[in-house]
């Protein structure tokens, strides 16, 4: 398939803490229907750079961003952007999931209630079925939709956060560390969805587990205090770093 244009463009990008610069000159193409894994140590800067690319660092007083963000080359930090749209357009799936205290299907209602995208019950009834076939959760649920939602598995509460992100038809899934809570076995249906996912999807995960790393992605990238250090397709990263951090950090020998 040949390759079509990035979806996110990072040029020159610092973000600020305060005066603290956590994240320095970051360079990077985000390409369409393909995983991104960021990798590297705790503190480095992944978590950070993530939510930059849905403004999810807004929240935090004092920070800031320079260098240019492009969305399908829209600046996403232009005075003019519509944050609410934005992250519509760019979910986010936490490190621990996070259901509201709520029924199953209230909770992947919610985000298409709230941006107005609902035409009728039977409408609504579609798009909750779908978003839960779409993250592998339908079949264990669909008889228990009005059930609380807190009741789930992790892996199942995870799974849902995942549908409540599909529901309001995004671009761009991003994943923070999205299986560090669940059990292996939950981990690897996450990891099969998220393999199923980027046929309709631009995915961007943070892991600290290198080999979910090379299992899932198509490119990854090593943070290490703050910059990029490598980019590279993931087998040429895990097979032929170019940097010797990179193959000291991949082998074990630091971090």
């Amino acid at each position: 398939m040949s390759e079509t244009k990035p979806v996110f463009t990072i040029r020159g990008m610092d973000f600020y803490y305060g005066h603290k610069r956590a994240l320095h000159n970051i360079n990077m193409e985000i390409q369409p229907h393909r995983v991104t894994a960021l990798i590297g140590p705790s503190g480095c800067g992944k978590s950070t750079y993530l939510r930059c690319l849905n403004r999810m660092n807004d929240t935090i007083a004092g920070t800031r961003v320079e260098g240019n963000v492009l969305l399908k080359g829209n600046d996403i930090y232009a005075p003019h952007v519509d944050v609410v749209n934005l992250r519509q357009r760019v979910g986010m799936v936490f490190q621990k999931p996070n259901p509201f205290p709520q029924s199953i299907f209230d909770n992947v209602a919610f985000g298409p209630r709230v941006l107005g995208m609902v035409e009728s019950k039977a409408h609504l009834d579609e798009i909750i079925e779908k978003s839960l076939r779409a993250a592998a959760l339908w079949n264990e649920v669909k008889d228990v939709l009005k059930s609380d939602a807190l009741a789930l598995s992790l892996g199942q509460q995870q799974r849902l956060c995942i549908a409540r992100v599909l529901a309001v038809h995004p671009e761009v899934i991003l994943m923070d560390e999205s299986t560090s809570a669940l059990d292996p076995i939950a981990t690897l249906k996450i990891e099969e969805l998220i393999s199923e996912l980027k046929k309709d999807y631009t995915i961007v995960i943070v892991t600290h587990n290198m080999q979910q790393a090379a299992r899932v992605s198509d490119f990854t990238g090593l943070f290490w205090l703050g910059e990029l250090v490598e980019f590279l397709p993931t087998n040429e990263m895990f097979t032929r770093p170019q940097k010797q951090l990179t193959e000291d950090y991949i082998t074990g020998r630091m971090g």
